[in-house]
């Protein structure tokens, strides 16, 4: 690859903060608020999803280093455990990745319709709303990494400040309050369920808040400096850390912990604070931008997983292609650009069927995270491993792979069937794999 497409160390911390900070923060803390019981219980968790995604970004940043390959999310499964699964993980991953970008790009269809209309659009104008954010940032995509990565970067820094001035509605000094409340929303209370029970299950959307820095190690082939790919994640999600906690406590100080529990659009009610009515409309304009910077970071990151597979011959050889003067991986943005838009026809139902999700992502991280032991075990870069927070990691990825472990216990007692659901898919893909896979590879 050459130098001038090479990812520096802000590219790479910009990454990671694109990576975590969705759609989700905006609205996930008032369900939280209303699993957790308590407000103490309430910031406790956000400490420590943030406690556990500082972990897992000591952790990652070292198998980064010590296995820098472009698509190495699916790299540490194939060499550390064995090519069907990281066949069988990825596959999925690839498939709920283009169907949860293709409902994010409806939902920032509907952001649109309010900012243009104030009212909500017919199926046709969201579908074409929805399929031109794709279009728009696979031309993008095929300008080549450097121009996809600039691009992001400036999405995400758009995004950053605009969270900065949600957060500053802590110093207006005034209370707002909800406009209405997500009907038929879980509620819980410590009268009636212990205070783990209650941690445990809201854990859950706390984890996947702070959730998606492990992808960025697909970038691990191409920094400019591997010594680089520690910094960048570990500034990145610091960073993410900062904002989620603050954001939180302007939450609940500009809206209120009770007042908070299950309401719509929290993000919006922020806004309020600054902009009165005109409020809805900035936020509108703030989630279509998140929306933006999703599509690109998907499109920036699957394909590369694509390559990698392809390159270990569990994927068709097409898509290792790269174009010769821009480098775009052409076949697996295509492919998944292609994917993404046909799924947008079948409309948002589509996530209802991605709860399954929650499952796979909890034994995926923990199962990607142990991989350091492997290549502990090995000694694989060795020489690249420099710094005494090194000496710590083995700890922190133990943590980090316990707290994943009991996330999917707690889907497990949230969800049994979406886990009776993910663990039959990863079956049939480990099938398929078998099947059409295993005798290729030999």
């Amino acid at each position: 690859m050459s130098g001038k497409n090479k990812l520096n160390l802000l590219d790479i911390s910009l990454i990671v903060v694109s990576l975590v900070i969705g759609m989700g923060i905006f609205r996930n803390p008032a369900s939280v608020a209303a699993t957790s019981g308590n407000s103490n219980i309430f910031f406790l968790l956000w400490v420590a999803g943030g406690v556990i995604a500082l972990a897992g970004a000591l952790t990652y940043a070292e198998i980064g280093q010590r296995l820098p390959a472009m698509g190495g999310y699916y790299k540490v499964f194939a060499e550390c455990y064995h090519p069907s699964v990281g066949f069988s993980v990825n596959a999925i991953i690839l498939i709920s990745n283009a169907a949860s970008l293709a409902v994010v790009a409806l939902i920032g269809a509907d952001y649109v319709s309010d900012l243009l209309y104030g009212k909500p659009s017919g199926i046709v104008f969201n579908t074409m709303v929805a399929i031109t954010a794709v279009a728009m940032f696979f031309v993008v995509n095929l300008f080549g990494l450097k121009t996809s990565s600039r691009t992001q970067n400036v999405l995400i820094i758009i995004k950053v400040g605009l969270m900065v001035v949600l957060i500053a509605a802590l110093f207006k000094g005034v209370v707002i309050e909800p406009h209405g409340y997500e009907e038929n929303s879980p509620f819980f209370t410590l009268d009636n369920n212990s205070a783990i029970t209650l941690f445990l299950i809201s854990l859950i959307p706390v984890c996947f808040a702070y959730g998606g820095y492990q992808q960025t190690i697909n970038f691990g082939g191409e920094v400019k400096d591997t010594r680089i790919i520690p910094k960048g994640i570990i500034i990145g999600i610091i960073i993410v850390i900062l904002l989620y906690l603050l954001i939180n406590v302007a939450y609940t100080q500009v809206i209120g912990y009770d007042k908070m529990k299950n309401a719509s659009a929290i993000g919006a009610l922020l806004c309020e604070a600054w902009f009165g009515k005109a409020g809805g409309k900035v936020f509108d304009a703030l989630m279509f931008l998140s929306v933006l910077a999703y599509v690109n970071i998907l499109l920036m990151s699957n394909p590369r997983v694509m390559f990698a597979m392809s390159q270990d011959r569990v994927f068709p050889k097409i898509f290792s292609y790269r174009h010769p003067k821009t480098e775009a991986l052409v076949a697996g943005l295509a492919t998944f650009s292609i994917i993404t838009i046909i799924v947008t026809f079948f409309g948002k139902g589509v996530d209802n069927i991605l709860n399954f999700t929650m499952f796979l992502d909890s034994i995926g991280m923990s199962t990607s995270a142990a991989t350091l032991f492997v290549l502990r075990k090995r000694k694989q870069n060795q020489s690249m491993i420099t710094g005494t927070w090194n000496k710590f990691t083995p700890i922190l990825a133990s943590f980090f792979v316990f707290s994943y472990f009991m996330i999917a216990v707690g889907v497990v007692i949230k969800d049994v069937n979406a886990a009776l659901i993910g663990t039959g898919l990863l079956a049939i893909f480990l099938a398929i794999y078998y099947v059409f896979y295993h005798k290729r590879k030999n």
